[in-house]
């Protein structure tokens, strides 16, 4: 590993750090001949912090647009005095310092961006917390992280769980961001008087003593003393798992694998991400995906974000037609949702240039959904939160070839590992597990180190997902180890059933998981939603499918629901269908025993 340090001419303002990682000679990496045009795979790797290359950019552009919340827009001479104000305020009033953690419970508002590159600006480390989790699950966080002190909002919803956890003893002081005061005039007042409940009584709560509210920490106007940061040591963020089989573990990602995520995508953007593009955020900061594509890359190139706190359609027509972005970063449900919305006329889209897909695979049928009401460049790409996140990804100018998640970023080495054996490379076409290298890979899991082992194999970052990469280095995904399914001894991949299913007129979404059964060991259950006024029984589905996939693949269950549960991204959640089904076959059993 070579670290270069460029240090600029007297007109310059940051110092630039550059990250060369050696990779093997030897290996098989067709990707490198068949890179798009403009753009090379091996190639050192910008790591400058990402939040001297934020208020580079507000320096650079300080009058330009840098936020759009709901019509309330924030300048980049705004956003660096906030994120200035806002460091004093932590370092001088909190003690924030060097490692201190500090947890973000908040949805997409201006205040994220400000307290996070305020936090990364003294060393501290963001503790990203999703508001939607259960008190148990940001229990374990907080208490996981060590991190006593939060900053939420005033919304009932997301305040209480704030105070709650100051109850629990995990959190010390809370800091308080008005909502309202994010608005713009006309909103805000409508929003005090319509929805004057969906606000907390901060002064009646059990915690004021506890509690700074943040205007009030900004108008102190304290100027920062910043860190020294050695990027390639220094935790930036701290970005607990999904959780989906066990407790979330805390990856930590160095100030060098955020900033090199960035740069990585601005390299194989070839300048897709510089003005006068605008980019949509629907999907929450506090996620990985969204916190690199949807801020940290904009911001960090002085182009404009453009916030949702939540997915409305109407909202999404509104903001589309408003401000006329070019770049939606999204989710396969998300793109869904757009494409078969009766509201939606291309039209009101057409500003739309590019549509990114990620976090969760996107299906065919999506595909075609959505380039009929678009002519967007459609590119579906790949990434985990180990790896902040973006691993892989289809062209952003070209098309790609269809259902394939593009090839490895520059600096971002990959191999196939043999499914038995993961110290061993699989030849191309042959599935095997995903194992990925670069600089963009995380420091490890937080006081855990037996599962920071497990997941690294001969330097490689183990994925956990199966796919193969073909003849022209393009990668194909088809299923995660975890959710793979033994019938009779044969694998089977529950993406495949999936895809097929959606194939049905009827069909709107499905997930497919797989379950205990005496006789094949596991069995694949598929859970239904049918699109609007549109019916179908399991006999028709098995009959359907009957063409489609083996017999060893077919679902045992067919169950068909009105909403099939997701994050809050829009991932289709697997987690909540197997504890569903668990229920559903102790409830059978137990009115067998009745019975009896």
């Amino acid at each position: 590993m070579t670290v270069t340090i460029v240090r600029p001419d007297e007109a310059g303002s940051a110092t630039e750090q550059t990250l060369s990682i050696p990779f093997a000679a030897e290996g098989y990496r067709p990707w490198v001949a068949n890179y798009p045009d403009g753009i090379k795979w091996n190639v050192p790797i910008r790591i400058t912090p990402i939040h001297e290359r934020v208020l580079a950019a507000c320096d650079r552009v300080p009058d330009a647009p840098a936020m759009d919340f709901l019509g309330a827009v924030t300048d980049y001479k705004t956003l660096k005095r906030q994120i200035l104000a806002f460091a004093g305020a932590l370092q001088n009033e909190y003690d924030v310092t060097h490692g201190t953690r500090v947890a973000l419970l908040l949805p997409n508002t201006p205040f994220y961006p400000v307290a996070y590159y305020a936090l990364l600006l003294l060393g501290a480390v963001v503790v990203n917390c999703n508001p939607l989790y259960s008190l148990d699950e940001l229990s374990h966080i907080a208490g996981n992280a060590g991190a006593d002190i939060m900053v939420t909002l005033d919304l009932a919803q997301v305040f209480e769980k704030a105070e709650a956890l100051v109850a629990r003893g995990h959190i010390q002081k809370v800091i308080v961001c008005s909502f309202p005061s994010a608005l713009p005039v006309v909103k805000r007042t409508l929003f005090t008087i319509a929805k004057r409940r969906d606000l907390a009584d901060i002064g009646a709560s059990p915690i004021k003593d506890r509690i700074r509210w943040f205007d009030k920490l900004i108008d102190l106007g304290i100027m920062p003393a910043p860190a020294e940061i050695d990027p390639i040591n220094d935790i930036a963020v701290q970005q607990y798992t999904g959780g989906t089989t066990g407790l979330p573990k805390g990856a930590m990602l160095t100030h060098a694998n955020v900033a090199a995520n960035v740069d990585q995508i601005d390299k194989w953007g070839c300048g897709v991400f510089y003005a006068p593009s605008k980019v949509v955020a629907i999907l929450p900061f506090f996620h990985i995906f969204a916190m690199t594509v949807c801020m940290n890359v904009p911001l960090s190139n002085g182009i404009e974000t453009i916030m949702l706190p939540r997915f409305d359609i109407k909202a999404f027509h509104e903001l589309m037609q408003r401000k006329r972005p070019n770049i939606l970063p999204s989710v396969p449900t998300l793109l869904h949702a757009i494409a078969n919305s009766r509201h939606t006329r291309p039209e009101m889209i057409a500003s739309l240039e590019l549509a990114i897909s990620g976090g969760a695979p996107l299906p065919g049928e999506t595909r075609i959904d959505f380039a009929k009401v678009s002519p967007a460049l459609l590119a579906e790409g790949y990434g985990l939160t180990e790896c902040s996140p973006v691993v892989c990804c289809a062209a952003l100018r070209v098309p790609s070839k269809p259902m394939s998640i593009g090839m490895p970023l520059p600096g971002t080495d990959i191999q196939f590992r043999d499914l038995d054996d993961p110290s061993k490379e699989v030849p191309p076409g042959q599935r095997g597990e995903l194992v990925v290298k670069g600089a963009q890979v995380m420091a490890g899991y937080f006081n855990n180190p037996a599962a920071t082992d497990d997941a690294m194999s001969n330097g490689f970052f183990r994925t956990g997902d199966v796919g193969y990469v073909d003849e022209d280095g393009y990668v194909f995904l088809v299923d995660r180890i975890k959710d793979l399914i033994l019938c009779s001894g044969f694998n089977v991949y529950p993406r495949n059933i999936e895809e097929a299913l959606l194939r049905h007129d009827a069909v709107d979404e499905v997930n497919v998981i797989g379950v205990k059964d005496e006789y094949r060991g596991e069995a694949p259950v598929a859970f239904i939603k049918l699109k609007p006024g549109m019916t179908a029984t399991a006999a028709e589905m098995k009959s359907f499918l009957s063409e489609l996939i083996s017999k060893i693949e077919m679902p045992r269950d067919f169950i068909f629901k009105d909403e099939l549960p997701k994050t809050l991204i829009g991932k289709l959640s697997k987690k909540e269908l197997r504890e569903e089904y668990a229920q559903m076959i102790a409830s059978r059993q137990s009115d067998d025993q009745n019975a009896q």
